[in-house]
This record gives structure tokens, C-alpha cells and sequence, in this order.
């Protein structure tokens, strides 16, 4: 998914909780499927970002070149403007765009 594109308020504002938790069976199973989901944008987004910058960075650092790479510091600041994950995750939820199911197995003691 391009996150880049997506249309997030990057700011946290205060959501219901009780309108968010009709999708699942309690509030504590909503966070903990916004929270995975979470954790999966930012590793893709790291992932992206190291990949990114091993493209950008050259083979020899000297000094000079650590402090004056533009294009390091163009992308991390283009990486500093993105929303953070977990609104993208609560985005998501509300879209209904995050594909989830409950296990339904109960262990016995």
C-alpha cells in the first residue's frame, strides 16, 4: 500500500471509542488489531527507508560527505512528514481495510 499517498490527518485527534469497537467484539480486541497492524506499516516503512537510504549513501564516507549529503537529508525529512503508523492502522480500521479474524479455539486447562 503507497502511504504516502493516503489522505491521514497527521494529527491524533480524540476518536470514539465506542463507534470503533462495533467492527469488533470488545475494545481490547480493536486496539490489539489496530496495534498489529501498526507494527506491520512501520516495519514496512523501515524496510523501505534503509532500502533507500543503502541506494542513496556512497561507498566512501569521508567526513565532508556525512554532513553535506542532500539527498539523505531530503529523505529523511520526507520520512518525517509521513504520518505515524498507528494513525495509518486506526485509518485503516475505519476504512474497513484491515482484514482480520478471531481464533476461535479456547485453550483447556
Amino acid at each position: 500500500m503507497d502511504y504516502k499517498k493516503m489522505q491521514v490527518d497527521p494529527l491524533a485527534n480524540t476518536r470514539d471509542v465506542k463507534a470503533l469497537e462495533i467492527k469488533a467484539d470488545n475494545v481490547y480486541e480493536m486496539v490489539m488489531i489496530i496495534a498489529k497492524r501498526a507494527n506491520q506499516i512501520s516495519l514496512e516503512i523501515k524496510d523501505e527507508l534503509q532500502h533507500k537510504i543503502k541506494e542513496v549513501s556512497s561507498v566512501i564516507d569521508n567526513l565532508e560527505e556525512v554532513f553535506e549529503n542532500r539527498e539523505q537529508i531530503e529523505l529523511a525529512k520526507f520520512y518525517e512528514t509521513l504520518p505515524k503508523a498507528t494513525l495509518i492502522a486506526m485509518h485503516e480500521y475505519m476504512d474497513d481495510k484491515v482484514y482480520f479474524r478471531a481464533d476461535t479455539q479456547e485453550e483447556e486447562l
